[in-house]
């Protein structure tokens, strides 16, 4: 008994299709202006006519739609911004709906632009004022030299000046200035003398030379009686304190004359030569004192 074999659906199914095209394939050639198609097309249209590639074209087809309709439905989703236009019109309808709340007429533009601010503003220092002080130099007053008075020469009152000034020092009273200018009145007339007889007092500074012999100074004491040495005595304030040391080491020279206080400071030859000079010794010390 012969059995027979069932056929496969799958292979009846593709060789209907390859039935299939080879009539279409003999359409093609028997048509009368068609050209036979090439095989390898033949084979393309073969293999899309197939089942799996139909199922996979369905599918694919599915998935471009899926996406489509993905995109529409965000687009749907996302707010759009209204036209321009319409956010125009609907300005320019309210305008037109409200009064004027300014003047129709605008003020003239200014030609000057205001000053811009600027950004960090700068802290203007503060500064004190600078004063000017101005030097003042100290002058240095010169020495007046005293106006002679008397008939006595300007070099006669600086000697009596100077003789004047050491008494003060010494606390020496009135009179006893008195004494010591009529005094230097009648030993060298107001005049700083050296010697003729003993050469080394003209090595000093002198206003005159005289013959006494060796008595030099305003008071022509003598080296050799022990008032002091010859550059000593021929300084008139050494001489003038010199007698004054004496003055004051005669007792009650105060209650005796001009003449006797002059004379026992000096032990002249001739002790009443200095009565003369009383009045001017005392116009010399009122000028000076």
């Amino acid at each position: 008994m012969h059995h027979r074999e069932q056929a496969d659906p799958g292979q009846d199914t593709g060789a209907q299709a390859d039935r299939s095209v080879d009539s279409d394939s003999t359409d093609q050639v028997t048509g009368r202006h068609r050209a036979a198609a090439p095989r390898r097309l033949r084979r393309t249209r073969a293999l899309l006519s197939s089942g799996p590639v139909r199922v996979g074209s369905v599918a694919a087809v599915a998935c471009c739609l899926g996406a489509v309709v993905f995109a529409d439905s965000r687009a749907a989703t996302t707010p759009t911004d209204p036209a321009p236009t319409n956010l125009i019109a609907e300005r320019a309808a309210s305008a037109e709906r409200q009064p004027a709340s300014r003047a129709t007429e605008r003020a003239p533009a200014p030609t000057t632009p205001p000053p811009t601010p600027s950004a960090t503003p700068t802290a203007t220092p503060t500064t004190r004022p600078t004063v000017a002080r101005t030097k003042v130099a100290k002058v240095k007053k010169k020495p007046t030299r005293p106006v002679p008075v008397a008939g006595l020469t300007q070099a006669q009152m600086d000697n009596a000046h100077t003789i004047v000034q050491v008494g003060l020092k010494m606390d020496i009273p009135r009179r006893g200035l008195v004494v010591a200018i009529a005094t230097a009145m009648q030993e060298s007339n107001l005049y700083n003398l050296a010697s003729g007889v003993l050469p080394e007092s003209l090595d000093y500074p002198n206003q005159g030379v005289g013959y006494d012999h060796d008595s030099v100074g305003l008071f022509q004491q003598r080296p050799s009686s022990g008032w002091g040495t010859v550059a000593d005595l021929m300084r008139p304030a050494y001489a003038a304190e010199q007698f004054y040391a004496a003055l004051l080491q005669i007792p009650g020279w105060q209650d005796m004359s001009i003449t006797g206080a002059a004379q026992a400071v000096q032990i002249s030859a001739f002790p009443d030569a200095y009565a003369q000079h009383e009045d001017r010794a005392t116009t010399v010390v009122g000028a000076l004192v």
